[in-house]
């Protein structure tokens, strides 16, 4: 598989069973996404899905989540790609700041303008999410971004 230019789409409910597998081959949470997530996004590689993500938005915050890519296509964008989607869908509908929690990609985030947070911080509404309540470990980075200055 390669690809010049990462492609990235908004998923289809046909995707649902590919992105959950590849949640679950990276040891990453999947129970709490559903199959017509309306803000979930697939990076595709000649056909076949290989990354995806999803923003659960909450006010004027959203929480970046469930971004993965696959071993296989690892450094060549995709991951890049998925979060200026996301980021940039994130801003087209109102969105000032993201939140994620990651156990394993804290430095992806950090190059990208992520910093470390204490939980607490994070607006409640997205503390109420199931992401923060029980699907993430407690000791899961907290990092947020601002999107408008």
């Amino acid at each position: 598989m390669t690809a010049d230019v990462p492609t990235v789409r908004a998923a289809e409910p046909e995707d649902h069973d590919r992105v959950v597998a590849l949640l679950n081959a990276n040891d990453l949470p999947h129970r709490d996404l559903q199959p017509n997530e309306a803000s979930l996004l697939v990076a595709v590689d000649g056909g076949d899905v290989v990354g995806a993500g999803a923003l659960e938005p909450r006010a004027s915050s959203a929480l970046l989540r469930s971004l993965v890519v696959a071993d296989s296509v690892r450094g060549r964008g995709y991951g890049t790609a998925l979060c200026d989607a996301l980021e940039g869908h994130a801003r087209e509908n109102g969105v000032d700041e993201l939140y994620l929690l990651t156990t394993s990609a804290a430095g992806f985030f950090r190059t990208r303008g992520y910093e470390a947070v204490d939980r607490e911080r994070a607006p409640r509404e997205l503390r109420q999410t199931s992401q923060f309540t029980d699907v993430c470990p407690s000791t899961a980075t907290c990092m947020r971004k601002p999107l408008r200055e």
